[in-house]
């Protein structure tokens, strides 16, 4: 066959032609864009329908960054500090969650009162102090977004952490050219599992058609925040929760980690 490139008269011609051959031929050859380079090869590239997924909301602790128990050890110690001995073992199952609703599990409503924002306020201090320097991503979490990006989806995180945490994952991570807008506890009433922080990050991108919105996140409390705000979530396994713990509370799939959502990327945005 000589080299050239079929336009689509020509493929228009080529489907005239072949009806003879039967109705699923086609149909066969409709969806079909053949190119032929001029090296001599032969392309065959499937018309793939539109994305259904047009924007993504990614969680960032245990998600994008690998920072889970460094948040369950600052915890630990700032307990501590204050005079309350909790491990960071029974810490560990309610991380996803802010301040607002881990304190409660582990205060009364009047020590809340007394040490509350003592044991935040510490908390954020050895986090900063100790523990930040030591974040780091899981693997391809920048390709994951480039790739996102570079198929016309829009990116938004949304965070229990405060925006400061927030911006200084973004850079851990080398992923602030490409994300569009950021929401966190500064822009919630509630943190995760409350629905607030999924609200803002939806108000800041426009209010998109909840369809066409898939939020990504490690802990049961992003799942429980995801479906209240009514947005279909996936889960992944590195933030340390179990397949189990999230297709109970909601994810829809579960992956391994943003490396393996690189590698299904296409199927998980056609929906």
């Amino acid at each position: 066959m000589r080299s050239g490139a079929f336009d689509g008269t020509m493929l228009s011609a080529v489907v005239r032609g072949v009806k003879w051959r039967g109705e699923n031929l086609r149909k066969f050859l409709a969806n079909l864009r053949i190119r032929i380079f001029v090296s001599g090869y032969l392309s065959l590239n499937y018309l793939r329908k539109e994305s259904v997924v047009k924007a993504f909301i990614f969680d960032i602790d245990g998600t994008l960054v690998d920072s889970n128990d460094l948040h369950a050890s600052a915890w630990e110690r700032a307990f501590a500090a204050n005079g309350k001995a909790v491990s960071s073992h029974n810490i560990r199952p309610h991380l996803g969650k802010g301040a607002d609703q881990l304190l409660p599990e582990f205060l009364t409503a009047e020590e809340i009162k007394k040490i509350g924002k003592a044991i935040t306020e510490k908390r954020e201090e050895i986090f900063k102090r100790d523990y930040q320097v030591q974040v780091r991503p899981f693997p391809k979490v920048r390709e994951l977004f480039k790739k996102i990006h570079d198929a016309g989806a829009r990116i938004a995180l949304a965070s229990s952490s405060k925006k400061e945490e927030v911006e200084e994952n973004k850079t851990i991570a080398q992923i602030g050219d490409l994300v569009e807008k950021s929401s966190s506890a500064d822009q919630a009433k509630q943190s995760k599992p409350a629905p607030d922080i999924f609200f803002a990050a939806m108000e800041l991108l426009g209010q998109p058609a909840h369809d066409t919105v898939l939020v990504v996140g490690d802990t049961p409390y992003d799942a429980i925040a995801a479906l209240k705000a009514g947005l279909p979530i996936i889960g992944v396994l590195c933030g340390g929760f179990s397949e189990k713990d999230l297709r109970e509370h909601g994810c829809r799939a579960v992956y391994r980690d943003p490396a393996d959502i690189l590698e299904n990327l296409e199927g998980i945005m056609a929906g």
